[in-house]
């Protein structure tokens, strides 16, 4: 480790605290300040990821979307040192392990532990070590809750970072939820003094009203611990991407997002998401719903897509996004008869990744959870495509070009996304292919439209201001219904600056990180 890096640890006393929020305000608040910063997570459980350059400089590999946030927050560029060991959930209990960026092996909590913890903090161990080695400081995300005493003698995030960085901590507390001074003073309580004594202070987040009504607990709290509380942050979504799939309605629930707009009623269009048992990178859905008038609604599987809408109407639109478990999501959504719900839809039907190799007529190779075997396993037969299965998984950024047809007929130029899947997609019938990638790959193998049906592989797509206006005006289009007008957003300040001026608040002279 630099003699010079600092690292200062992000934990909370629970999921869903704002840490994420709060460690890519810092990264980007320190960054500004002229700190060389370097954001971490020694261990994160997510499919929400991103492909980005492996530390080694062999290829691409994968972090959570959270690390990828916080480098550009910080002004760097991602790697897999910034999320050394990703746990993707397949359900079940088991999850792919990602170590370095590289899927390893699919394994059981058990046998993670029993087989895998200890490569795991090797790799995190040299990760930070080489961070550190170039950083003026390291903020490290922790997970879930610091005071887990019964994960504490293997907590890569929390414990095992604190000692391995020497960090100091900063505890993250959630008002919103309750019960927020009983947490602070649990958590702290539950902490190994070694831990204990790193605690720099708390910060409260999610707060709405009038600070002074926390101001007695603050005080009680500040005399029990002797933690100083070093801020009360106020209730704000800087608009960054969802680190995992807690925010999301559960699969048998129906749930609607983007629809805090003031946009009337009668000048929405609603896009319906089928809700997967093992949905992954639902942050693809994130664009379309900051649109105005557009909401987003998720779904059961085997819900109604005819009145889903506003008033009841129809969807206008349906997406399938990525699935951590292919075959058996398949299955499922073959079992609530999703097939038909979809060409139930008048509008376009769109397949992101796993969802495109839904769309197709088979997928071939597939593997069988359980067995060890391979089958054919029948589509949902929207796209005249098939997949083949193999143990390759393709993980790399991408720039493509696109000449949109279909239900992006009117997008052209360069788009930007990602890649992160097994399997390679062929047509076997008359198809509309928009897409175009340097490297010489063309049609069904990038993505493919017939009629008003598309799918991709391309991870991103409604990210590309092309694509996604394409996309609503067609909704609007298609419905004769006016567009609400649209915003420029291009004097507005980006996700990290928002994040940054949200944690201002800060005292970070307590780590002697005072702003220069």
């Amino acid at each position: 480790m630099s003699d010079r890096a600092r690292t200062l640890l992000v934990a909370g006393t629970a999921s869903h605290v704002g840490k994420s929020t709060v460690a890519a305000g810092l990264c980007r608040r320190l960054a500004d300040a002229g700190y060389d910063v370097a954001p971490f997570k020694a261990q994160n459980m997510s499919n929400n990821a991103r492909a980005v350059p492996r530390a080694d400089g062999e290829g691409f590999g994968e972090v959570g979307v959270s690390q990828y946030v916080q480098a550009r927050a910080a002004r760097v560029r991602p790697t897999t040192d910034h999320n050394p060991v990703l746990l993707k959930p397949r359900g079940d209990g088991e999850s792919q392990l990602v170590i370095d960026g590289e899927a390893v092996a699919d394994v059981p909590a058990t046998d993670y532990y029993d087989e895998w913890w200890d490569r795991a903090r090797e790799a995190v161990v040299a990760a930070h070590d080489r961070l550190a080695t170039d950083a003026d400081v390291v903020i490290a995300e922790g997970a879930g809750s610091i005071a887990e005493i019964n994960l504490h003698h293997r907590d890569l995030a929390n414990v095992e970072t604190a000692r391995i960085a020497d960090a100091d901590v900063i505890l993250v507390a959630d008002v919103e939820r309750g019960g927020v001074f009983a947490a602070i003073v649990g958590t702290l309580d539950l902490l190994p003094e070694d831990l204990r004594e790193r605690v720099a202070g708390v910060v409260i987040t999610k707060f709405r009203g009038d600070r002074s009504l926390l101001a007695d607990g603050v005080e009680t709290v500040e005399e029990r611990t002797g933690v100083p509380v070093l801020a009360v942050l106020p209730y704000d979504d800087p608009g960054l991407p969802e680190e995992d799939s807690l925010a999301l309605p559960a699969r048998d629930e129906r749930g609607v997002v983007g629809d805090d707009d003031g946009v009337e009623t009668g000048r929405t269009a609603t896009v319906a998401v089928p809700r997967l048992p093992h949905l992954s990178n639902a942050t693809d859905l994130e664009p379309l719903a900051a649109v105005p008038g557009v909401r987003v609604v998720y779904t059961p599987l085997d819900a109604d897509l005819s009145a889903v809408g506003a008033g009841g109407r129809p969807a206008d639109a349906a997406v399938l996004p990525g699935t951590k478990n292919t075959v058996d999501d398949l299955l499922a959504a073959r079992e609530a008869n999703l097939a038909e719900r979809l060409r139930a839809v008048t509008g376009p039907v769109v397949g992101l990744c796993g969802g495109y190799q839904f769309l197709g007529e088979r997928m071939e190779g597939a593997a069988i959870e359980g067995t060890g075997e391979r089958e054919t396993v029948p589509g949902l037969g929207l796209l005249p495509v098939v997949t083949r299965f193999s143990a390759d998984k393709r993980v790399e950024p991408a720039t493509w070009q696109i000449d949109g047809t279909g239900p992006l007929a009117g997008a052209a130029g360069r788009i930007e996304g990602y890649e992160i899947h097994a399997g390679e997609t062929r047509a076997t019938g008359a198809v509309g292919t928009p897409f175009d990638a340097p490297d010489g790959r063309t049609g069904a193998e990038l993505g493919a439209t017939a009629g008003r049906v598309l799918g991709t592989y391309l991870h991103g797509l409604f990210a590309n201001r092309a694509v996604r206006e394409a996309f609503v005006d067609g909704l609007y289009a298609g419905r004769d219904r006016e567009r609400p007008e649209r915003t420029d957003a291009g004097d507005a300040p980006s996700p990290y600056d928002r994040a940054a001026a949200l944690v201002d608040p800060v005292d970070l002279g307590v780590v002697g990180l005072d702003d220069r």
